[in-house]
Formats: structure tokens, C-alpha cells, sequence
């Protein structure tokens, strides 16, 4: 059994301290959530960037990330002492090189203690998002190769382990705090997939020539780029529309989702003008065009007009 929560403030600040050492956009968008949805969003990011750590190391193998990540998925589900898997997942990454992710590791207990705090509809959400990405990444550990994945298939499945599972958590938990959001996502649960997986499709084009550089790539064999871009098009009309879906009410929600979903966009469509990139820094927004379309954010989504229109003229590249 976890320990007690004794001091939730303090595990909260540690939260929020280390998820903006570990992901810069997500630091920027999860504090635009309410509270309560903030606290276990936040919590789940850092759980599923624990996860992509063990995906991460290169210099082991994949059956030693096999047995991590299930000794990882035994302390979420509360099926052994979480300390077994911190002390095993540092030893074995002693030599990692992001020391942040690693101090994430050593506080694998206060995030779990942070989770417990949440409702059970939230943990339950939670667990299951977890269990699928961290078994389906360990299906995945002894696929990794330098040609790809074998078809589009089975890109549309590691794309929906690693990240359109979290579409639909996303989904859950903005449902458990607003009935308006659960009304409206009755019979769409296809497109929160599809809002996760072309977050994740952006993330494997800009990080193809790192990817290519360690011997790896999840990008699908005999497909081309611009197939590619036109699917992430495809998946990203889609996640306009669940986007559409969120109450004009719910503020907090739709501009974490819009916000997350913009830079993806044009970070997609600053990939489609390029013949060909060899650094994601070649790709990358800057911290001004971030910032910019923050605040552009804070008005567009009270206009569901405002928000396709943006959609429209920063994704031509993509539709072709």
C-alpha cells in the first residue's frame, strides 16, 4: 500500500516544479485546466513521461525495458512496493543523460502518493491509461528498429498506445468533472483518439532525425512523408471537431486542448514546407511564436469561428 499523504502541498509543489523541468509545453498548457482536473492531468503526464523514459534509454535492451516498465505498471497498480521499481529503474539507467527525468524516477512515490488523492473515478481513468500505454510500449520495445514500423497498421497502434489512449482519458476526466463535457462526448469517443494520436504523429516527424540518429524509427515503412502529413491533416480535422465539442463554458478545457493542438499544427505545417529537416531545432516554434499564440488562445476560444479559421490557414500545406 502507498504511504499517507502527509504533506500534499509539498507533493504538489514538486509536481508542478518538475513537470516544467520536463516538458516545456505541457508546463505551459496543463495550469490552464481547472484545479481538479489540473491535479490529475499534471499527475498523469508525469506517470506516462516515466513510461517514456524506459522507451528513451539506448543503451539497453528490450527485454530489460519490458521488465521495467512492468515493474512500473505493478506500483501504479498498487501490486507491489513502488520502491522495488525505483531502485531497479535507476540502477539500470544509472548512465541516462537527463537528469531531470531521472529525479522524476526517484519520485515515483510522491507521484503515486499525488494520484491517491484524486477521486476514484479519476484514478480508475487513470490506471487504465497507464496499464494500455505501458503494455502496449512494452509490445513495442522489441519492435524498435532503424526501417520502422511495418505498415500503417501498426503505426495507427503504437500511435494509439503512446498517445490517442490519452485522448480518450482526457475524455473521461473532463466528463467526471462536467456534465455538459460527458453530454457532448456521447458517441464521439473516435475523434479523442484521433486528438491524441496527431499529437503523437507531430511528435514522430519532428523527432525523426534524432530518432534516426540512436537506430530507430516509428515512422511506417513505404510510406511517405507527404502520406503522412495528410494523415496527421486528416487526424487533426478530426480533433478540431472534438475540440468543437467542448462547452464554450468550460473555458479552462478548451484552451488547454486548443493551445496543445495549435502548436501542433503549425509545427506540422512548418515540417510540410521543408523538402527535408536533419535537427527537430530546424522545426522547432520558437519561444516567441509560442507565447504569441498563448494569448491569441485566451480570445479564439470563445469563437468557435476564431478557432477554425486558424485552423484553415495554418494547415494548407498539410491538406494537399
Amino acid at each position: 500500500m502507498q504511504a499517507p499523504n502527509l504533506n500534499p502541498s509539498a507533493d504538489l509543489a514538486y509536481q508542478k516544479a518538475i513537470l516544467s523541468s520536463v516538458s516545456r509545453t505541457f508546463a505551459l498548457t496543463i495550469p490552464l485546466l481547472p484545479p481538479n482536473i489540473e491535479k490529475v492531468v499534471g499527475n498523469t503526464y508525469l506517470l506516462c513521461r516515466i513510461i517514456d523514459t524506459i522507451e528513451d534509454a539506448a543503451d539497453i535492451s528490450a527485454e530489460t525495458k519490458q521488465s521495467l516498465s512492468a515493474l512500473f505498471l505493478n506500483a501504479v497498480l498498487e501490486k507491489a512496493p513502488v520502491e522495488i521499481f525505483v531502485q531497479a529503474c535507476l540502477e539500470t539507467l544509472k548512465n541516462y543523460g537527463n537528469q531531470d527525468e531521472l529525479d522524476l524516477i526517484s519520485h515515483t512515490p510522491t507521484v503515486l502518493r499525488i494520484l491517491h488523492t484524486c477521486s476514484q473515478s479519476d484514478q480508475k481513468a487513470v490506471s487504465r491509461c497507464v496499464s494500455i500505454m505501458s503494455e502496449g510500449m512494452s509490445y513495442f520495445h522489441a519492435k524498435q528498429n532503424r526501417e520502422g514500423l511495418n505498415g500503417l497498421a501498426e503505426f495507427e497502434k503504437y500511435c494509439y498506445v503512446v498517445a490517442g489512449v490519452v485522448g480518450e482519458l482526457l475524455t473521461t476526466i473532463f466528463g467526471n468533472h462536467s456534465r455538459a463535457c460527458e453530454r457532448k462526448f456521447i458517441g464521439h469517443e473516435k475523434l479523442a483518439i484521433a486528438f491524441g494520436q496527431a499529437l503523437q504523429m507531430t511528435n514522430i516527424l519532428k523527432d525523426a532525425p534524432e530518432d534516426k540518429t540512436r537506430g530507430v524509427s516509428w515512422k511506417p515503412v513505404n510510406v511517405s512523408q507527404t502520406e503522412l502529413l495528410n494523415i496527421a491533416y486528416q487526424k487533426l480535422e478530426d480533433s478540431m471537431t472534438y475540440i468543437l465539442l467542448i462547452p464554450k463554458r468550460e473555458r479552462g478545457m478548451r484552451r488547454f486542448c486548443f493551445l496543445t493542438f495549435g502548436l501542433a499544427v503549425m509545427t506540422l505545417s512548418r515540417i510540410a514546407n521543408r523538402t527535408e529537416f536533419h535537427d527537430k531545432n530546424e522545426v522547432k516554434l520558437s519561444k516567441n511564436t509560442v507565447m504569441k499564440f498563448y494569448a491569441f488562445t485566451n480570445i479564439a476560444v470563445t469563437s468557435d469561428l476564431l478557432m477554425k479559421a486558424f485552423f484553415y490557414f495554418n494547415s494548407r500545406l498539410l491538406a494537399k
